[in-house]
Order: structure tokens, then C-alpha cells, then sequence
């Protein structure tokens, strides 16, 4: 028997930036998504007016300021229309370097998972998490696995990852995962695995 800590923080939000990636063609100097000037994670995304002022002109007013922050965090989040005025090269650069390290922190939630899939790991998840809305780490993790599962492509050690979490948690794949308070079996590779009171018990079949 033995306990089985739960995530972190569901929806943890993390910081990113990627320098120039967000500069409009023409622009004179280099300014973007870089380090403070934006950042995304979580429910909420900001870029920093000044540097998107500085890019779009001194005459640009206050409501098309904030129209082209939104603009330009969806294009980087959630595979939005580019906004008029930046290179489509860079902005694709950086929403990729964004998914990257969304992909890093999933595999910190989901270590069996990021594992078991090896070089594939990043690659594969930045595929599937481009144009989704982020939900956390440990849910971004579970849709994952869970999709990966139903096509018949994840591999046995994430299989059993995903039963221990689906035995200590409830998700249904659009509120945060919750604990579950009645027990559960879910069958695993070498048996199945019971979860009591938050406690998971492995009930391995005999060997033959």
C-alpha cells in the first residue's frame, strides 16, 4: 500500500517569452514577447503595452492598443489569425517555443508519460496542444494520455501512469480533476490497482 501524492497545482500557470518574436515588419529596433513584456500561462495571458506600442506607432489609440494585445496573445495561445503588421515567421517561432515549454511542464505532471514516449514526447504534445486552450499541467496530461489511449498509441508504462491517476482522480475533461472519494479499481498491465481512502493498493495477477 502505499500513498499517492496529487498534482502540484491543477492549473499552475507558468512564464514565457521569446525575445523579437512578435516584432511587426518594419519596425524599427527589436521589441516583443520577451521576457516580461509577455506572459502566458494558466487562464490569462498579458503583453506588455509599451512594447506593443513602440511596434504599432505613437498614434496608435487605446482601444486598438488593447485590441491588438488580444490580437497577438491569441495568435501565440491559441492558433488566432495573425495580426496585421507582424511577421507571421516569428510569431509561429514563438508560439511553438511557448508549446514547448508547455510540454515541459506536462512532463513534470506526467513523468511516466513524457518518458515512455521518449524524443516523441514534444513533438507529439506540441501537435496536439496547438490551438488548445490551456487547462493546467496535470489536465493538459490527462487529455493527452487519454486521446493517445482511445487511438491504441500509449505506451504501457504511460497506461499505467494514467490508471493510478484515473483511480485517485475524477476528470471529465472540462472542470479541474478532483480526488475521488469512493474507491476505485482500475486494471493496469500486470493486474489492476485499487485506490482506498487516497491510498493506492497494486493487485498484481500471479505469476504462471
Amino acid at each position: 500500500m502505499r500513498a499517492s501524492s496529487g498534482p502540484a497545482g491543477l492549473a499552475s500557470a507558468g512564464s514565457a517569452g521569446v525575445a523579437g518574436a512578435a516584432e511587426p515588419a518594419g519596425a524599427a529596433g527589436s521589441a516583443g514577447v520577451a521576457g516580461g513584456a509577455g506572459r502566458v500561462g494558466g487562464g490569462s495571458a498579458r503583453v506588455d503595452a509599451s512594447a506593443v506600442a513602440g511596434l504599432a506607432g505613437d498614434g496608435v489609440a487605446r482601444a486598438e492598443l488593447a485590441a491588438r494585445q488580444a490580437e497577438l496573445v491569441a495568435a501565440l495561445v491559441a492558433d488566432g489569425p495573425l495580426p496585421p503588421g507582424f511577421d507571421a515567421a516569428r510569431v509561429d517561432a514563438a508560439a511553438t517555443a511557448l508549446l514547448r515549454k508547455r510540454a515541459g511542464e506536462v512532463g513534470e505532471a506526467w513523468p511516466l508519460l513524457a518518458a515512455a514516449l521518449g524524443p516523441r514526447w514534444k513533438p507529439l504534445f506540441v501537435a496536439w496542444a496547438r490551438g488548445r486552450v490551456r487547462a493546467g499541467s496535470f489536465a493538459d496530461g490527462f487529455a493527452f494520455a487519454r486521446e493517445l489511449r482511445e487511438a491504441g498509441t500509449l505506451p504501457a508504462m504511460a497506461r499505467d501512469e494514467l490508471a493510478e491517476r484515473e483511480a485517485l482522480w475524477s476528470y471529465d475533461g472540462v472542470s479541474a480533476p478532483v480526488p475521488r472519494r469512493r474507491p476505485t479499481v482500475r486494471r493496469t498491465s500486470h493486474g489492476a490497482i485499487l485506490q482506498v481512502g487516497g491510498r493506492l493498493i497494486d493487485l498484481r495477477l500471479p505469476r504462471r
